[in-house]
C-alpha cells in the first residue's frame, strides 16, 4: 500500500469541466432575467454581467474566497442600476446556482472515487462553490472543505492544514490531487503533503515551480499508480520538492 493515509481532491476541472458548467448557469441567470428583470437583461448581457462580476471581485479582495458573495453583490449592483427590485438578487442566482451543480462528469471521476475511497478517507477541498449535496456525492467524501466555509482558500497553507485536521492525520501522510498547478500543487506542496497533478489536456509544467510527486493524464491512471507505487516523502515546512516519484507520467 502506498505510504499515504488520505487523499484529498479538488473539484472543478479535477473531477468535472467548469467552462462549459459556468457557461449553462450563466445562460440560465440571463434567462431568469430577461423574464422578470428585463430592463436588467437588457443592460446587462452575459459578456458585461461576467464583467462586472470580475470588477466586484477586483474591488472586494476579501472575498476571493467566497464566489457567492461576488455573484450576489454583483446581481445586486446590476438590478439596482437598472431599476429592478433588488430582491431578485437571490432568486436570479438560485437559477444560476441550479445549473452550476448540474455537473457533467469527466467519465474516469466516480470509479476512482469508489476505488481509492474503498482504501483511503478521502477529503473534498475546492475554492468553488459546488454543492456536493445537490451535486450526488457527499457521501463519497468523509470531510467537504470549501474556501467559502473556511474564509481562505488555496493555496493558502491554513486550508491544507484544516483538512488534513478534519481527517485525523498529518500533511505529510495526505496526497492532494487537482488541475491547478500554482493554487492545488504548489499550495499543497508548500504545506507539506504530497501532490498528483492531473493534466487532460497535455500542458506543459510552468518551469517556475517545483515538480509535482506524480502527474497524471487520467484519475485511472492515478489508481493505477497507487496501486502498484509507492510515494516519496513529502515536502518539508520550507516547501523543498520532494524528488518526483518514478511513477507513471
Amino acid at each position: 500500500m502506498p505510504d499515504i493515509r488520505a487523499i484529498s481532491f479538488d473539484l472543478d476541472d479535477t473531477l468535472w469541466p467548469i467552462r462549459p458548467l459556468i457557461e449553462r448557469a450563466e445562460t440560465a441567470l440571463h434567462a431568469y432575467l430577461a423574464r422578470h428583470c428585463p430592463r436588467t437583461a437588457a443592460a446587462w448581457p452575459i459578456p458585461r454581467m461576467r464583467e462586472l462580476r470580475e470588477q466586484v471581485a477586483r474591488e472586494h479582495p476579501q472575498l476571493a474566497h467566497d464566489f457567492t458573495a461576488q455573484r450576489l453583490i454583483s446581481l445586486e449592483r446590476a438590478l439596482a442600476g437598472s431599476g429592478d427590485d433588488v430582491a431578485h438578487a437571490q432568486p436570479a442566482f438560485e437559477a444560476l446556482y441550479l445549473e452550476r451543480n448540474r455537473v457533467a462528469f469527466y467519465a474516469d471521476a466516480l470509479p476512482a472515487l469508489d476505488a481509492l475511497g474503498a482504501r483511503f478517507p478521502l477529503a473534498s477541498l475546492t475554492n468553488g462553490n459546488a454543492d456536493l449535496g445537490r451535486i450526488g456525492i457527499a457521501g463519497r467524501f468523509t470531510v467537504r472543505v470549501a474556501a467559502r466555509e473556511r474564509g481562505v482558500a488555496k493555496p493558502e497553507r491554513a486550508i491544507f492544514a484544516h483538512t488534513a485536521a478534519a481527517l485525523g492525520v498529518e500533511l505529510a501522510d495526505m496526497l492532494h490531487v487537482g488541475d491547478d498547478p500554482w493554487l492545488d500543487i504548489d499550495g499543497a506542496a508548500r504545506a507539506g503533503m504530497r501532490t498528483c497533478w492531473v493534466n487532460r489536456d497535455g500542458s506543459a509544467w510552468p518551469t517556475e515551480l517545483p515538480p509535482p510527486d506524480l502527474a497524471v493524464a487520467t484519475l485511472d491512471a492515478l489508481v493505477a499508480a497507487l496501486a502498484d507505487a509507492r510515494l516519496p516523502a513529502a515536502a518539508g515546512p520550507s516547501g523543498e520538492p520532494a524528488e518526483p516519484a518514478n511513477l507513471p507520467r
